[in-house]
This record gives structure tokens, sequence and C-alpha cells, in this order.
């Protein structure tokens, strides 16, 4: 506890680092601001003291170096609260929040008001220090990687969650071994670095909703206020990160580089519109370009600023050990100060060439809100990115679309269409059907629709192009066939993403067909509507075990995670094409066939032991017959059928029986897998070739 009376002794402090810098001799605290004429730093003995315990005037003559103001104040404790004190050229002086913060408060924050102190968003003084119980850290690759995007608050906000610690980190490290069972490899958290959730328009405010998703941030090294249940965000969100790594579960966090809630000229001012206006955004004279849809563009390309982003990155590497990054809006990083769009701009280069980043996985969302879209096209080598064009060309083809076959082949192959020539990888393609943006799996097969009423926008907000179908009824209904429809459905979904190349990813929720209720923007909706509901994950515990047992297949077959693109060659022990394509008949796909609806592929094991597959896709309405290929010294065993009820709709190992014929029958709208392998000596004399 800070004393009221107190005072601390200050020095002249250093340059760098910025933000506030603890140590057991005090903090060093340093801003940059290219124009300010007086800087003040304010001392606050608690998130909402209505003024300074102590308030520390810097001398520009000795502690602004270049454009850079610091002080060292000495003895002071972990659990400070501190703002800045501006003054501009024109006389008038600003609070506000450090940038470079470490952790943050907003207790008390009025966006309507600006930053004073009564009305405070405020820096607080952190120890960062962490004693990593494995006292090395390599990021977790992208190689044979299943992503599952979760919102921190909305995975155990729920009552049904059964968490202690509910929307919050904490809520979230209960999970572990739900996530661990799950298969996958890497969580992607929404935003967690601090954002505002009063930002958000006054029809939405007035319906009691909030800035929910996080896409609207104000602190880049702090971990968000809300999202921590005890008094050291720091700390705890290392907890986290160490009981993911514990787990061997890698974190992805999703970042916000391209705008920040300062918003445009209506827009608070919250640290940069006074401390560095003119650099750190877009100008067209007196207005903010806007590329975001948020008021504000980050000049992303500024040498200042990319440094101050990359230095954040590495930040959250090296002392919160974070896995890898998603950037929303990331072709915004293309853009130069002038807007305009550069052939090889500074900051996605500096990302990717960053030694402490080299080994850490970036992905962009290759687009903006203004039309630049950049997938299979976004600056730099190493960048995987969200491939939405895999993600329509999978929706339309499974809701009855005809003629996509070369495309779905395209995109299940990897997109090599988009990557191979440029030297890329499989894995620079992540796949998914769903994320947060947009319907959730289940609304996929249940509306055609949005139904976004709630979000107090008169549904005019969200997307109208879905490429969805809702099954012959719009919503929920009791009907058994259009319910037993949907599933087969969320089935074929998830089978084509695990039976895909590149690296899938998913929403949270989707393996137990969570639904927002036809609600495709739910970026505002901080309650049931957004929240995971986890007594559907006891009522639909038949989908959950088919997309686990999904994962594990993918993990078992090494040749659904090639490292290099597919090549029709022969590479195998078996002396067949790593793939083969057919369409009704062997070796004759349907590529120039506008009303084709059926795809197959023959994949050959990618090591001595790996089964080889034969995968046929139908989404037609109706059955056929399809033949199998022969392969010396191998047997077919049917693996999964999605037109089948649980437990049959995917197999494990050990319950697969031999097909006893050439010709197979494929049901409608289903995806069905066999597996080649040598037959088991107890087998292998009685058994007999398939007959046609």
């Amino acid at each position: 506890m800070i004393a009221t009376t107190a005072r601390f002794r200050t020095r002249i402090g250093n340059r760098l680092p910025g933000g506030a810098t603890w140590t057991k001799e005090g903090a060093n605290f340093c801003v940059y601001s290219y124009d300010a004429i007086n800087i003040e730093l304010l001392l606050y003995k608690t998130a909402t003291s209505t003024k300074p315990f102590q308030v520390i005037e810097l001398d520009p003559n000795t502690q602004r170096t270049f454009f850079s103001w610091h002080v060292f104040v000495e003895k002071l404790p972990v659990g400070t609260y501190y703002n800045w004190h501006v003054q501009k050229p024109d006389g008038a002086w600003w609070e506000v929040l450090d940038p470079w913060a470490r952790a943050v408060s907003d207790e008390g924050w009025n966006r309507g008001q600006p930053i004073s102190a009564t009305n405070g968003l405020r820096g607080i003084v952190t120890d960062t220090h962490y004693e990593w119980f494995d006292t090395t850290f390599t990021p977790k690759p992208l190689d044979g990687a299943v992503i599952y995007e979760v919102h921190v608050g909305g995975y155990t906000q729920h009552p049904s969650s059964g968490a202690q610690h509910p929307g919050r980190f904490s809520g979230l490290i209960e999970k572990i071994p739900y996530l661990k069972g799950l298969g996958i490899t890497h969580v992607e958290l929404l935003p967690v670095m601090a954002f505002d959730e009063q930002d958000a328009p006054d029809g939405v405010i007035e319906l009691g909703n909030k800035n929910y998703w996080g896409y609207s941030p104000y602190g880049f090294y702090a971990p968000h206020p809300h999202f921590c249940s005890t008094p050291e965000p720091v700390r705890e969100f290392q907890e986290l990160v160490e009981a993911l790594h514990a787990a061997d579960l890698g974190i992805i966090l999703d970042v916000v580089f391209n705008h920040t809630s300062e918003g445009g000229v209506d827009g608070p001012t919250i640290h940069f519109k006074a401390l560095a206006d003119d650099i750190f955004y877009h100008h067209d004279g007196a207005h903010f370009r806007d590329f975001t849809g948020c008021g504000n563009t980050i000049n992303c390309n500024h040498p200042l600023v990319t440094h101050l982003l990359v230095y954040c990155l590495e930040y959250w590497v090296k002392t919160m050990r974070v896995d890898g990054f998603r950037f929303d809006l990331a072709s915004v990083f293309s853009r130069g100060e002038d807007g305009a769009v550069l052939a090889n701009p500074s900051l996605p280069w500096s990302i990717e060439l960053s030694h402490v980043l080299a080994h850490t996985p970036v992905i962009a969302e290759a687009w903006d809100a203004t039309g630049l879209y950049q997938v299979g096209s976004f600056p730099g080598s190493r960048w995987s990115e969200w491939n939405g064009r895999y993600r329509d060309v999978i929706r339309r083809f499974i809701r009855g679309d005809q003629g996509l076959v070369k495309d779905v082949a395209t995109c299940m192959a990897g997109s090599s269409d988009l990557y191979a020539d440029k030297h890329r990888l499989p894995t620079s393609s992540i796949n998914f059907i769903t994320c947060h943006d947009g319907f959730t799996l289940w609304d996929l097969v249940s509306y055609n629709g949005k139904h976004n009423l709630a979000n107090g926008e008169d549904n005019r907000d969200g997307t109208d192009q879905n490429l969805s179908w809702n099954c012959g009824f719009e919503g929920e209904t009791a009907d058994p066939y259009i319910i037993a429809l949907r599933q087969r459905q969320a089935r074929n979904f998830m089978a084509i993403l695990f039976l895909s190349q590149g690296v899938p990813m998913f929403l949270a929720g989707d393996e137990f067909l969570n639904t927002q209720h036809g609600n495709n923007n739910a970026w505002c909706q901080n309650n049931e509507i957004s929240w995971l509901d986890w007594q559907l994950a006891e009522a639909n515990r038949d989908m959950i075990r088919f997309v686990r047992e999904l994962i594990a297949f993918r993990h078992r077959h090494p040749c659904l995670t090639r490292s290099r693109f597919l090549t029709g060659r022969a590479e195998s022990t078996d002396g067949i094409p790593d793939v083969t394509w057919h369409g009704l008949e062997l070796n004759e796909p349907l590529w120039a066939d506008e009303s084709a609806q059926v795809l197959a592929f023959t994949l050959a094991g990618s090591t001595a032991n790996e089964e080889d597959l034969h995968i046929v896709l139908n989404m037609s309405d109706k059955g056929i017959a399809v033949q199998l290929p022969e392969i010396p010294q191998r047997h077919w065993y049917l693996a999964i059928d999605t037109a089948e009820p649980s437990p049959s709709d995917i197999l494990e190992s050990k319950r697969q029986r031999p097909v006893k014929a050439a010709m197979q029958q494929v049901h409608a709208r289903s995806v069905v897998v066999f597996e080649a392998r040598k037959l088991k000596k107890s087998n292998a004399s009685r058994a007999k070739a398939p007959k046609p």
C-alpha cells in the first residue's frame, strides 16, 4: 500500500525502453512525444484516486533525449498507478495513458469524457519477471497444427461452463484438459490486449451492448483488465501461457495493429493523438484516413511506428512466451504514409526478419475494409494467411452449388494456385469454414439470412454473403429429418476441413454445435448470444466425438499434413502417385462438368507404415456407386462415413472391417473415407479380393 503522504525521489532516467520498467531500485518511465513542450508524470495511489499523490515535472533540458521523455522514480512500489500529463504547442494540456503500459486499469473510465483525475484509463507499474518452469522456449510451429479460435471471456462466461473464474484467463486454464482431449495443437485467442469495451455506436450502447470481441485496442502491451481475476494481470496471463505449454498447446494472439480505440476526429484522446498524432495515424489534411471502418488507421510503415509495433510483438514473445500472432485487417500493413499500396512495406518484412520473431508463426487476415485483398499475395515470404477463398468455395460446395469440383480439389490440396509459385508452403493456407466473424457452424446449416436485430443496427450490420443453406427451414425446428440433415452437413464441413492440406482452424463451440441463433456479427453481444453454452457439449457429445476422432485421424495421417505441395507423382513405397483425382469413375475427374457435385481422390501414405487414403465427396442429392482403386498388398477399410449415425460415422482403426466389394455406395450429401492397409495375418489367408 502506498502511503498517502509518500513522495519518491527521482533521477533523470533513460530513454529506453518505453513505458514503465520496474526493478527493485525503482521504476524507469519513458514516453515518446515529438511535439510536446512540457510533460509531467502523475502518480496515483489507486485506480480511482481523484488526485495524484505526486506530480513529477520533467526537465526538457535533461529529461528529454531526442523525442523521448524519461524519469526514474526511486523505490516506487509495484502496483502504483500512473499517467502522463502532456502540454501541446497550442498550450493545451492532456492527461494520457502510457501507450507502452504493461498493465492498465479502466475502472471509472468514461469514453465520452477526456482522461482526467476523475475519469481514468491508467497505467500500472508492474513486475514482468516470471519464474518459468521450463527455462527454454521455442514457439510451437504450424506444421501439423490444428488451431482452435477462442474468445477468452465467452468461452467460460456461461454458467454451464462450471468455471470457478468465468470469463477470465484463469477460467480458460480450467478448460485445458478439455482442449487437450479434443486434440487441437494451438488456441488462437481473440484480442486480449487491453481494449475499450465502450467503443460502440449509440444505438448499440442503448441496448446495453458492448465492444465484446475486442477489436478496439488502447493498450498494445497490456492484458485486457476484464480478463483478469487478480491484481497482477501480467502474471495471470503468464500463468495461462505456462499452463498451455505444459499441456503441449501453443497460443496465438489475434492482434489489432490496424487502428486504435481513439477513433476519428470525434473519438477520445487516449494517448497517440496527444503524443504523436501526425506520426502514428494516417491523415489526409485534417481528416483521418480510414481503411479499417473504425475511424482511424495506424501509419504502420512510418519507421518509428514500425519499431513500436515490432518491439511490442517481441515483448509478447520474450516476456509472455506467446507462440504466434494473427493480424486483423493486415492489408493495412501494406499501405504507405500516403495510403498507397507499397510493393515492399516495412512492417510485414520487419516482423518476418526480426531475430526474436524468427520462429514465430505469423498469420495475416490479408484484406482491409476498403477493398485491398491480398490472399495469396501478402508481402513477405513466410507469412500464413486466413484463406477466405477456401472458406467460400467449401461453403458453396457443401450447400449444393454445382461445377465447383476443380476449385474444391485445389483448396483441399493446399491452395497451391495461391502459394506454390511464390515458393511458399501448404502451411501458408489457414483453412477455415467458420470463425468469430459470421455464422457458427450450426447456424451455417440452419439459417439462410442473418438475424442481427439484437445488435441495435436494424440488421444492417454483418455480411449478407453467408453462402449458407438452412436445409429447408429457417432457424430452430423440431423436424427430425431437417435436424439429421443439418447434423450431416456439419459433419461434412468438419470432414472436408480436416481432410485438406494446409492448417485447419475452427471456431470454439463448433465441435458441439453451438449457436448464436442466426446472429452473424455478434461483436457487441457479451451475453448468452455469444457465450458458449456447455449444455450443448452434453447434448451433442456425438459431434464432439466425431470432431475429436477426425483430429486424431488427421494426426495419424502425415499424408494430410505434407510439408510440400502435392505433385501427382509417385513418391510412396507403394509406387502410387501422392494424389490421384477421380470423379464418378476412377481417374476421370469431372473438371469440366458444370453440374458436377462429386469429387474423389486417392492419397498415398507418406511413410512406409501409413495407410493410403481414398476419399469420396458426394454433395449431390442422390446416392452414387464408386469403385475403389486397387493397391497391391493392401485392402480397403471403411474409416469415415458422414451419412452414418454415431459411432459409425467415424471408426477407430480397431473397429474397422475390410470392405467386401470394389463398388461402394456413397449416400447423398456425404463424405466417405477408406484406409488401405495390409491385412492382418489372421485374415489374410481367408480374405479374397473385393468383388466388383
